[in-house]
């Protein structure tokens, strides 16, 4: 959990430099390629680390929040476990590559998600199946939104382990998580309507589109702040979480 908050801290700082145009990157890849200078044995550390943390996800998402009584939200909750799973194996893998030397460029990294996009756009109904894909996103970005303005994390907490702050951090932290991924679901949205796989991104294309904006700088340095929050909300909840 930790090690994940450390991922999130270096690509709000990531998209610090890009507002104010220091950095090409601000992703999980750019983060990870920023880890490498400092040497690899930081990389093999935070490799190791996420795939315990994916393992933990798994573990959840199959026999986990028994503390939960209602059983709809203890499959959603399951859900969440199953997705977090997911994105800590796409780093974990990323870190992996890059500690041995393989790790591919942002520029790459976007070409290929844009080079799926078309593949999907090609098929028949592509159309529909990006548009789908891109709500599926959004809805996400608005139950994480949610979650941060409702406070809904804090009941994963126990409240008696957790710093007094954890609460305004918890906040800034899932709204600003939930903002970026709605940019990344608008942006997927207009690929499919549009059907124009270039306009499709992940995180790095959804933070500079943001930084393109008028008061971009000022609205990237939000979202960053943000991010940057959920980071430091996963080191106090790796403390306070429930069992």
């Amino acid at each position: 959990m930790v090690l994940y908050g450390v991922v999130h801290v270096l690509v709000a700082w990531l998209a610090i430099q890009v507002a104010f145009g220091a950095s090409e990157q601000a992703d999980s890849k750019g983060a990870l390629s920023d880890i490498a200078q400092a040497g690899s044995w930081l990389l093999w550390t935070l490799a190791i680390g996420l795939v315990c943390f994916a393992l933990w996800q798994l573990l959840l998402a199959f026999v986990g929040y028994t503390y939960i009584d209602k059983k709809r939200k203890r499959i959603s909750k399951r859900i969440g476990s199953a997705a977090r799973a997911v994105t800590a194996t796409g780093i974990a893998f990323g870190a992996f590559k890059y500690a041995t030397g393989s790790g591919g460029s942002g520029n790459q990294n976007q070409q290929q998600q844009q080079e799926l996009t078309a593949q999907v756009l090609s098929w028949p109904g592509g159309q529909f199946i990006v548009g789908a894909i891109a709500i599926g996103i959004l809805s996400i970005a608005g139950v994480i939104i949610y979650k941060g303005v409702k406070k809904s994390f804090e009941k994963d907490l126990d409240m008696s382990r957790a710093p007094s702050w954890i609460e305004p951090v918890g906040r800034i932290g899932w709204i600003g998580k939930g903002t970026a991924y709605a940019v990344i679901g608008v942006l997927v949205g207009l690929a499919a309507v549009n059907a124009d796989p270039q306009q499709s991104g992940g995180m790095d294309k959804a933070l500079k589109t943001l930084a393109a904006q008028p008061y971009g700088m000022f609205l990237l340095t939000a979202v960053a702040i943000g991010i940057a929050a959920f980071g430091v909300y996963c080191f106090a909840a790796a403390r306070a979480l429930k069992e």
